[in-house]
C-alpha cells in the first residue's frame, strides 16, 4: 500500500465550491501559557450549516464579536451532508479539533 489512505481519494471528488471558508480577522487574548512564555491557541475547524450556525457565526462578525483567529468556519449545503471524511482530511491537515454544528 505505501502510504495511500483509502479515503484521500474519495476526499477529492468533492465538488468546486460545495464547501466555503471564511476566515476571521479578530483575535481575542489565546490559551494557557506555554513553558516557552507564548500561548497555544487550537486550531478548531467548524463545519456549520449554511443555513443555520453558519448564518449564526455570520451574524457574529456582522455584530463585531470577537472570536479566536484559530477557528475556521465551513459552510456546508446542510450538516446532513457532512461526511466523516471532512473531519479526518482536517486532522490530517493539522486541526486539533472539528465541531459540526446545523
Amino acid at each position: 500500500m505505501g502510504g495511500h489512505h483509502p479515503y484521500r481519494q474519495r476526499h477529492a471528488h468533492i465538488p468546486q465550491g460545495y464547501l466555503t471558508v471564511i476566515e476571521n480577522d479578530s483575535s481575542p487574548p489565546a490559551g494557557p501559557l506555554l513553558g516557552t512564555g507564548t500561548r497555544w491557541e487550537p486550531n478548531i475547524v467548524a463545519f456549520c450549516c449554511r443555513h443555520c450556525a453558519y448564518a449564526a457565526a455570520d451574524l457574529a462578525g456582522s455584530l463585531r464579536l470577537k472570536y479566536p483567529a484559530s477557528i475556521k468556519v465551513v459552510a456546508l449545503p446542510c450538516t446532513g451532508k457532512f461526511d466523516v471524511l471532512f473531519a479526518l482530511r482536517a486532522f490530517e491537515e493539522g486541526a486539533d479539533g472539528v465541531m459540526v454544528a446545523g
